[in-house]
């Protein structure tokens, strides 16, 4: 795991100069829009997108992310999914990454960080997962950091980084 912190740290800032140099390249400067955070429109894909990872098994990727392909920095390899087919190859990748995995619950704190910039919009969501993972009860904290983009008035994730913060585990109770 401590192999896995420079790495992870490296593609965040990946991420972040990819989505920054993409939009400055491909926008003109917007008047930022203030409000307190997302509002449900905006959580709407990000709650599908959890709930789908929780409940995977039998389940097909729900329709939220933008065409074209999105940039995903993740935990898993091999980290940094972007391009056209970056959905397809991060959903392979969660699939291979929770076959330990069950019993996986999410939730979410108040989001931090909140920006709207016309068709942009970006925020860190503190993200707790609970779960077992083969024989151990985990629960993860982790930060959640999302560009979202609103098409034909529909939000869909352009970009999103996960960070874990801290990591507990205690052997699983038997049945």
């Amino acid at each position: 795991m401590k192999i896995l912190r420079p790495i992870l740290a490296n593609c965040c800032i990946v991420f972040f100069w990819l989505v920054a140099f993409s939009g400055a390249q491909t926008q003109a400067p917007v008047a930022r829009e203030s409000t307190t955070g997302p509002d449900a429109a905006m959580m709407a894909p990000v709650t599908e997108l959890a709930t789908y990872m929780a409940h995977l098994q039998g389940a097909v990727l729900p329709n939220v992310f933008v065409e074209g392909g999105p940039v995903i920095v993740e935990d898993f390899a091999p980290y940094l999914f972007n391009g056209k087919d970056a959905a397809a190859q991060w959903d392979a990748g969660f699939r291979q990454h929770a076959v330990p995995l069950r019993d996986l619950q999410f939730s979410f704190g108040a989001a931090h960080a909140f920006e709207r910039t016309g068709d942009r919009a970006y925020f860190v969501l503190p993200t707790t997962w609970r779960g077992i993972y083969k024989d151990r009860r985990f629960e993860e904290h982790g930060a959640w950091s999302f560009v979202l983009k609103n098409s034909a008035g529909q939000w869909r994730i352009l970009a999103y980084g996960w960070g874990p913060t801290d990591l507990t585990d205690k052997p699983a109770k038997s049945q």
